[in-house]
């Protein structure tokens, strides 16, 4: 049985709208310090630079300060630096207040563990089954208080700065950083002027509302035009909590997760440094398996969601994942995902090569790739209907070995996801379009 409320990446969802509300996370607080801090402690909470933060973090402040944790409060930072600070300072737990890539009206709950990690789904189902028994509020004595850190942004930059080779510098590179409005709207642009980076800041000015706003990972279409329009040789755009990344070359042509984790993962292996398998995803584009494989570098794939990937990477003892999305995961230099520490190997890698991003890229073919969204009145798994089983079988006996099909339905909304490669971008076309009809009306 799934959960009711956490999802692939914590709690998110429309302000205002359950779960989103003030009381669920007082309630949320006060279960999760049962279940995480049960005989009192320490927690960090960082946040992103909705207007709504304020309104979640005053809200989490006060469940757990009620429930006996000290609360530690590091303002708007990335998620990656609450799942650093959250280790550095020895706290129990960590909270990320952030939808991530989603518009300003949404918001979210990550939690992280005292080790900087994403909590196991059994822990996940603890705090759910807390949440029916209401806030708690010990003893007066045992009231927890709350304290800011003013250090953290600095400390948090210091982490990434030490994930490059010692020595290494950036300076003679002009790049574009874009902020998405978002966490890493402060410290992203630091970090690489101090490296000696020529920095042009974009979507660096949050006001509440304007987050992942038409800027962003997920919308690169401004940094495409500034990069080639100021010559900068790259540009990075991290998503509103700073823990994907998508480059831009100097040609303003997009550089997506599976491009970049192939040049992070081609370097590492060159200089003897990738222990186990690169893990992806069943989203990945087949492109990195082949170019990974011409390498001798195995691959794998996990569910989507780079938990997944993270729990992958440690069955495997691999060090090096990521997403399509740009959530790219160096086990060797973070314990999540981070948009600013993945910018920073890449960059590496042009520094100590000489090679430009677009040259960094060239081993890698993006094969044309087909996904169509089927909405169906009920959730069912595609495989368990018989006429697209049959369908799948003829259309992998057309690709004969050169494409990938992938039938899922979607972990959130009543969708099945159907997605087709392959070398032949008509034949990839015009098989997704035939299985999706076909999906249509099976799934009735």
């Amino acid at each position: 049985m799934g959960l009711q409320y956490f999802g692939t990446d914590g709690i998110r969802g429309r302000v205002g709208d359950a779960p989103m509300t003030v009381d669920f996370a007082l309630r949320l607080a006060s279960a999760a310090a049962k279940v995480l801090a049960p005989n009192g402690g320490s927690v960090l909470i960082g946040k992103d630079t909705r207007v709504s933060g304020y309104l979640f973090e005053a809200a989490l402040e006060a469940g757990f300060v009620a429930a006996g944790v000290d609360v530690r409060l590091i303002g708007p930072l990335p998620t990656p630096a609450v799942a650093y600070m959250t280790q550095r300072t020895g706290c129990d737990f960590g909270v990320m207040i952030s939808a991530s890539h989603n518009p300003y009206e949404d918001n979210g709950i990550k939690f992280f563990d005292r080790e900087g990690g994403k909590l196991s789904d059994a822990t996940e189902a603890a705090i759910e089954a807390e949440l029916a028994q209401g806030p708690l509020t010990v003893p007066s004595q045992r009231l927890g208080r709350a304290t800011r850190i003013d250090d953290s942004r600095s400390l948090y930059q210091e982490h990434c700065l030490a994930t490059v080779p010692k020595g290494l510098r950036l300076d003679g590179l002009k790049l574009v950083v874009d902020g998405a409005n978002g966490a890493a709207y402060k410290v992203a642009p630091r970090v690489f002027s101090d490296l000696g980076a020529d920095v042009v800041p974009i979507g660096c000015s949050p006001n509440g509302r304007n987050i992942n706003d038409g800027c962003g990972s997920t919308a690169p279409s401004l940094l495409q035009l500034t990069v080639p329009g100021v010559r900068a040789d790259a540009g990075l755009a991290l998503d509103g909590d700073g823990d994907r990344l998508v480059m831009v070359d100097h040609l303003g042509r997009v550089m997506d997760g599976d491009q970049l984790l192939y040049i992070i993962a081609k370097a590492r292996h060159a200089a003897g440094l990738l222990t186990g398998p690169v893990v992806g995803t069943v989203m990945t584009n087949l492109g990195l398996e082949h170019a990974l494989g011409r390498l001798g570098i195995p691959f794998l794939r996990a569910k989507v969601g780079d938990r997944h990937v993270l729990e992958m990477l440690r069955e495997t003892g691999g060090v090096i994942g990521g997403e399509t999305s740009g959530h790219i995961l160096c086990l060797d230099r973070s314990t999540t995902g981070d948009g600013i520490v993945s910018a920073l190997q890449v960059l590496a890698v042009m520094r100590e090569t000489g090679a430009s991003l677009a040259e960094l890229a060239t081993g890698m073919t993006k094969y044309p790739q087909v996904l169509i969204n089927v909405a169906v009145a009920r959730r069912v798994d595609p495989k368990s209907l018989p006429a697209v089983v049959t369908a799948v079988a003829v259309a992998e006996g057309e690709l004969a070995g050169t494409g990938r099909i992938v039938l899922r339905p979607s972990g959130t909304e009543p969708l099945i996801r159907v997605m087709v490669e392959g070398e032949d971008r008509h034949l990839v076309k015009t098989i997704a379009e035939r299985l999706a009809g076909i999906v249509e009306a099976a799934a009735v």
